[in-house]
């Protein structure tokens, strides 16, 4: 028997145990909030950031990143909100479905999922990078780097929900003590106008810097918006851990705010020192491990080198964490009906969605390796990383732009409902979320080599929009964000 619901969809009921095995167990604090939330980010301040440096040069990099600054301050502060007021696992999803209906969840839901699948695949690539650069490996043994990351990190994620947070947590402050090196270390070298200002219009080398600002121009700028999301993605995924919180409705909130500003200090930091000192903006243009580079520089390869292993904890920290929010917003869509729903079972012993896991890591992996044979070893060594963060980015993108409308909506539709978080940005900040992150994905799409990613997103999304309108949106279960969105309260043992 199933419960008629509005817009087209049903709930099937389901036994008494049908959530029983699909529980999430709680565990973290602030603390650990926080880490989790800066541990997805920090491996964008490792790599990817500075390959939009040919495109507009450091002043338009700089530009960039002031911008999209301003977006993540009006998405964090919206998420925050929205998260102190349905405090459950489907997060964005979650939001999405309350405030404009079950396709609008599931559109939303599928491009967070797309974002962290392809962000830790984008992280798995730069983590091969950073590895084969510290071991001289060939590059033909990347996919191996990539399938070992994916191994490793999966199978610490299925350890429990304490096991991977303690994991968090170190990684985590071993990446923001890494770059607390690399800063000291580079600031005493930092000549801005000979490092940074190394760029000429069309993104050529210029002996000696001295650069204009703005190479690029002000098209430029807008060009390397894209890159400058890297050094704050996924910093939005902390609501999908609401479930294994203690006390989601003020921890939550509280970790996105410092995490945000934690990254914000972090950001401008490598933006400054990792240009501003050897080896130079133009030659971090086209690196997969901008760090690496800058520590060669001031160390030596042997020094530098060694110091590298510890930079490497920037980017496992970023994988691991990534890794936790896919298998997070699968579970969250699963257990609601829009996925199979037997990906969203948890594990007996240790409580984690394993095949939520798993599923999450065969999809990254599978695209990594479909574009690596597809384009050839020399053309994906250069450029699959570049093409992995702008599917990921895209995926970003559309999901803030979902998020940022909730918000908007449910002021409206539902101002009583209690939050015990409100952002002091309101409706402008979620408005000016959407328009720079609308901006964002044009921009994305003017780039000829992005375009092949769009291709990808969009039949992950029409697979999933198929699955929905044939197999699913009739047997849907009535799970905690689905029950908040049809009635506006949260449902039994899941409610905090």
């Amino acid at each position: 028997m199933t419960q008629q619901a509005p817009q087209g969809v049903a709930y099937a009921e389901v036994d008494a145990g049908y959530f029983g095995r699909r529980t999430l167990r709680r565990h973290a604090g602030l603390y650990s909030l926080w880490a989790l939330g800066v541990g997805a980010v920090i491996s964008g301040q490792f790599s990817g950031w500075n390959l939009g440096m040919g495109l507009g040069g450091w002043g338009g990099m700089l530009i960039a990143t002031l911008v999209i600054i301003l977006m993540f301050a009006g998405l964090v502060l919206s998420v925050a909100e929205m998260a102190s007021a349905q405090p459950w696992s489907g997060g964005a999803y979650g939001y999405a479905r309350a405030a404009l209906g079950p396709w609008a969840g599931l559109f939303t839901g599928l491009c967070g999922a797309i974002e962290y699948m392809l962000a830790a695949a984008a992280v798995c690539f730069f983590l091969g990078s950073y590895l084969a650069g510290i071991f001289q490996t060939p590059p033909d043994m990347l996919p191996l780097y990539w399938i070992g990351g994916y191994v490793l990190f999966v199978g610490l994620n299925a350890a429990g929900v304490a096991v991977s947070f303690r994991i968090t947590v170190a990684l985590t402050l071993l990446a923001v003590i890494c770059l607390a090196v690399f800063w000291a270390s580079a600031a005493p070298l930092v000549e801005f106008n000979r490092y940074a200002l190394d760029i000429g219009p069309g993104g050529v080398e210029l002996s000696g810097g001295h650069g204009p600002f703005l190479p690029g121009g002000w098209m430029g700028v807008l060009a390397q918006l894209p890159f400058a999301v890297w050094l704050f993605l996924a910093i939005e995924q902390l609501p999908l851990s609401a479930e294994e919180s203690t006390d989601p409705r003020r921890d939550v909130p509280m970790a996105l705010l410092l995490g945000m500003g934690t990254l914000t200090i972090s950001a401008l930091a490598v933006l400054w020192l990792n240009s501003g000192a050897p080896p130079g903006a133009f030659a971090l243009s086209t690196s997969g491990e901008p760090i690496l580079d800058g520590l060669r520089a001031i160390f030596g390869d042997g020094g530098g080198r060694a110091l590298a292993l510890v930079a490497v904890a920037g980017l496992v920290a970023s994988l691991h964490a990534v890794v936790y929010a896919y298998s997070r917003q699968i579970f969250s869509l699963s257990r609601a009906g829009y996925l199979p729903q037997g990906l969203s079972l948890t594990s007996n012993r240790t409580g984690s969605p394993d095949l939520a896991l798993a599923a999450g890591a065969a999809g990254g992996l599978i695209v990594m390796l479909v574009l690596w044979f597809v384009m050839g070893q020399a053309s994906a060594t250069e450029h699959l990383g570049r093409l992995l963060l702008n599917m990921a980015v895209l995926g970003a993108m559309m999901s803030y732009v979902m998020q940022g409308l909730s918000f908007i909506v449910l002021r409206r539709t539902r101002p009583e409902l209690e939050r015990p978080f409100r952002s002091p940005a309101g409706v402008a900040g979620a408005a000016l979320t959407v328009v720079i992150a609308l901006v964002t994905i044009i921009f994305q799409l003017r780039d000829p080599a992005f375009r092949t990613g769009v291709v990808g997103v969009s039949l992950f999304l029409v697979l999933g929009a198929a699955w929905f309108w044939l197999a699913a949106r009739r047997r849907l279960a009535l799970s905690p964000e689905e029950a908040f969105a049809v009635t506006g309260q949260g449902s039994g043992p899941h409610d905090p």
